[in-house]
Formats: structure tokens, sequence, C-alpha cells
């Protein structure tokens, strides 16, 4: 999308905004106690351990909510699109923000399941969902 800014990863965040790299959806993960932190932290919120890293989860999970936006805020951005949290699969309460791809507005829902998809721009890959095909979900 052109004008859209990139972030910039650093130490934490490398991982999860290069890992689509090699089709890897990567968030922090707690090696003691197995809690998933995303957004990554060096210390585990629930056991305070250090030892915690990058793991690829499924990439697959469920719109917890979304909203429209209709405004064109950046140049070169074309409206509407849909924003979302997702709930990954790996854990209650393991959410990421994202942009939802592949389906129309008006046709996302609460409880749809989405699929990571990444879009390549200059050194990220920008993990978007898109839903996953209704006869999949079965």
């Amino acid at each position: 999308m052109p004008g859209l800014s990139l972030p910039e990863p650093r130490f934490e965040t490398e991982p999860f905004w290069t890992g689509g790299e090699r089709g890897e959806l990567l968030i922090y993960r707690c090696d003691d106690c197995g809690l998933w932190l995303h957004p990554p932290k060096p210390v585990c919120r629930r056991c305070l351990s250090r030892s915690v890293g990058p793991m690829a989860v499924s990439g697959l999970g469920t719109v917890y909510s979304h909203t429209v936006n209709h405004q064109p805020w950046i140049p070169g951005v074309a409206v509407p699109y849909t924003l979302a949290i997702v709930e990954l699969d790996e854990e209650p309460g393991l959410r990421v923000s994202t942009r939802l791809t592949g389906a129309e507005p008006a046709d996302v829902r609460i409880g749809q399941r989405v699929t990571v998809v990444f879009e390549h721009r200059e050194d990220v890959w920008l993990p978007y969902f898109t839903p996953v095909p209704e006869e999949a979900e079965r």
C-alpha cells in the first residue's frame, strides 16, 4: 500500500515482522510456563522467567472484534478496509491487531475463522488475515 508507514523491527519484534519470509507467524512464548506473549516481552508476565523467545504458531484464529475504516487517512490507501483483533488458536486471550483481506467489509463477522497471509514490503512481511473457506472450517 503506497503511503503506509512500515514498522521498524527491533530486537523483540523482529521475528514477528520477518517470520513471514518463511511463511511463519512468530509469537514469543515462555519456555518455562508455556504462556504466549504478544506483544513480545523479555520477561514472562506470569512466571517472570527470562527464558522467552519466538515460536511459530498455526496462523489460524477467530475474529474477536473488528471495525471498518471508511476515512481515507493515508494517501494511496483505498477505503473501506477492515481492521480486526484476531484471537489465535494457540491460547485463549492471545490476540493480534491486524488487517483483514480477501473479504468485503460487510461480510466480516465476529467468530469468523481466519488464517494468516503475509504481504512483503521492503524488509518486513506484514501479517494480515483472510477468511478460511467455509468448507475448510468443518
